[in-house]
């Protein structure tokens, strides 16, 4: 992997209550290159969206930093004045959120916002600010932009004000994106056009995309890389074709195992037991022991790190007592016979997952 644009080493967030303090994001360390796009994915409540805002500095009191450094292109940028991180947010880090009526003002048209936007960032006047967001418009694939440019965000379609929301966070030329769920509530076909456009910004202008979902579809068709969120912790990190061929975390594998199946046999669907832990309520040791159908004693007593996961591809790590070397392969093999029956259980193809993604990425 090329030099990371983002690093997150060891971000811990907490929020402080009446009855003590809640670890909402626990020792999360990732890294983001040019170009690449990082898949963070994991069940509601895992995390996810919280890293996103901590990166962009977004973090709604009294949720905090409490730990950890976050660094962008060499500087770090956790620690930043409010004033000196204003001028890194939308210019050199965007962000795509999930409902775009709440990024837009409804009282304000789409051009109005885009040239605000665009002057905010860009050392430019009001008509080559306007050129530009014409010019945005019609790269996230909205028809008769210079029309469109004049209209108020009721007056698009869903599909069509999320890819607003990309010109937005595109203004500024940001070096990286943070999309928190861009597909949420949109129908298979737009989610597949904002896909294939997600994939054409890091192709084309090199920027870099951590991509928040619970969506492995998309996930499988987008990301160049995968961490798998559960509890506030990063449980398994690695290649997408590695995560979603072999996972090799029990979490990761019953994600995968409770996709209903585009072809193939029509077995019953598989489901994780439980539910995610809430914060006052995350069990020491491995916090999906409880779940966990490998469980043994040391899962409930230590919390195991991040571990070269044996007969994947290299950097695909996860955190499991079962990779521990001083464990026997015994226990390794005894899980992955009993994953749905069958050895090849775990195997599915992005195509597999969804008809949306056979045929090209639509680009």
């Amino acid at each position: 992997m090329a030099d990371p644009l983002l690093r997150v080493e060891h971000l811990r967030i907490e929020v402080p209550t009446r009855r003590g303090i809640l670890v909402a994001v626990d020792d999360i360390s990732l890294e983001i290159a040019p170009g690449e796009v990082l898949g963070v994915v994991g069940e509601s409540g895992a995390g996810k969206s919280l890293t996103g805002a901590a990166i962009i500095g977004l973090l709604e009191p009294p949720l905090r930093i409490a730990g950890g450094e976050i660094h962008f292109a060499g500087r770090r940028i956790d620690n930043l004045p409010y004033e000196a991180m204003r001028r890194i947010r939308g210019k050199e880090i965007g962000a795509i959120f999930q409902d775009p009526l709440t990024s837009l003002n409804p009282l304000y048209t789409i051009g109005r916002q885009l040239v605000e936007t665009i002057r905010t960032h860009l050392d430019v006047g009001p008509a080559a600010a306007r050129e530009r967001a014409v010019a945005l418009l019609g790269e996230v694939g909205i028809a008769a932009a210079e029309q469109r440019i004049d209209h108020y965000p009721h007056q698009f379609s869903g599909g069509m004000r999320q890819r607003v929301v990309i010109a937005l966070a595109l203004a500024g030329n940001p070096r990286l994106v943070i999309a928190d769920e861009p597909t949420t509530a949109l129908d298979v076909s737009i989610q597949a056009q904002i896909i294939a456009l997600l994939k054409r910004l890091g192709r084309d202008h090199g920027t870099a995309i951590m991509l928040v979902t619970h969506d492995m579809g998309v996930i499988a068709e987008t990301a160049d890389r995968v961490a798998v969120m559960y509890a506030g912790r990063i449980v398994e990190m690695g290649p997408v074709q590695t995560i979603v061929a072999q996972p090799r975390h029990p979490y990761t594998a019953g994600l995968m195992q409770s996709i209903p199946r585009i072809g193939g046999p029509r077995d019953r669907l598989r489901q994780i037991d439980g539910a995610m832990p809430r914060l006052d309520e995350i069990p020491p040791g491995c916090p999906f022991h409880p779940r966990c159908p490998d469980a043994f004693d040391r899962c409930r007593r230590e919390r195991p790190a991040l571990l070269p996961a044996p007969g994947t591809q290299a950097g695909t790590d996860a955190a499991c007592w079962l990779y521990d070397p001083a464990i026997s392969g015994d226990a390794i093999t005894a899980r992955h016979s009993r994953e749905s029956g069958n050895p090849g259980a775990a195997t599915i193809s992005a195509a597999a997952l969804d008809p949306r993604f056979r045929g090209g990425d639509g680009c």
